[in-house]
């Protein structure tokens, strides 16, 4: 569904990223997982098609979107869910949710949005900005889903959220994913991607350094944490 080749990236003469390779497929959740500053979010932008010192390929689903701009992209079904999830200060959730256009072949209906997110559908009347961290997490979740992403690309959705609201997100990836949704997680809570990843790239110095398996993951994590500084 999802494939990156030869991905390197600069900010001015500063290389962040260097010949980074990895894919996802259909129904996958791959998370990338690495230090502060290995260049995790550079390489969603440049996947979204948000950073302009870059190159290398990006293909979804066979086409290539190399030289797309971010909402061509975005019409192709990438989904960007990014860290300070985006919401606007003009808009109520119910107008959020009927922002996106509907560019997917499984589009998730608003009843169930309101299914799966309840809490925005109490506040659908609510100035996004009003919302909690958490609710606005979810919104920009909700926001992808509604539109028919088929790839998200999710920043540290679970960055600052309570147990229980990352317990919610675990289960909305979940939910996505078994309606063959392909998801790019970056994400430090290495026993939360556990719970809903496939595989686990790890990226170092602007490189992949290594892929690992859940199990694989699990035998490792005291190695795997101290690689990541935590």
């Amino acid at each position: 569904m999802l494939r990156i080749d030869g991905l390197s990236a600069w900010y001015g003469e500063a290389q962040v990223l260097r010949e980074v390779a990895l894919h996802a497929e259909p129904g996958e959740v791959v998370t990338l997982c690495g230090r502060n500053g290995a260049g995790k979010t550079t390489l969603l932008r440049c996947v979204m098609g948000l950073h302009s010192g870059q190159s290398g390929t990006v293909e979804l689903a066979g086409v290539e979107l190399t030289k797309a701009k971010p909402h061509q992209r975005a019409r192709h079904g990438l989904g960007w869910v990014p860290d300070d999830r985006g919401a606007y200060a003009t808009l109520t959730v119910a107008e959020h949710l009927a922002l996106p256009p509907l560019v997917g072949p499984d589009p998730w209906p608003l009843e169930r949005i309101h299914e799966a997110f309840p809490a925005l559908y109490q506040r659908r009347a609510s100035p996004a900005t009003k919302l909690s961290g958490g609710e606005q997490q979810m919104l920009a979740l909700a926001r992808v889903l509604r539109m028919g992403a088929t790839v998200l690309l999710c920043d540290e959705p679970t960055e600052g959220l309570s147990p229980l609201l990352v317990a919610q997100v675990g289960d909305i990836l979940r939910q996505a994913k078994a309606h063959g949704v392909t998801v790019l997680l970056v994400e430090q809570n290495l026993r939360f991607a556990t719970t809903v990843a496939d595989r686990h790239y790890l990226l170092a110095e602007g490189r992949i350094a290594g892929t690992f398996g859940n199990a694989e993951v699990q035998q490792r994590e005291s190695e795997l944490l101290a690689h990541l500084g935590i």
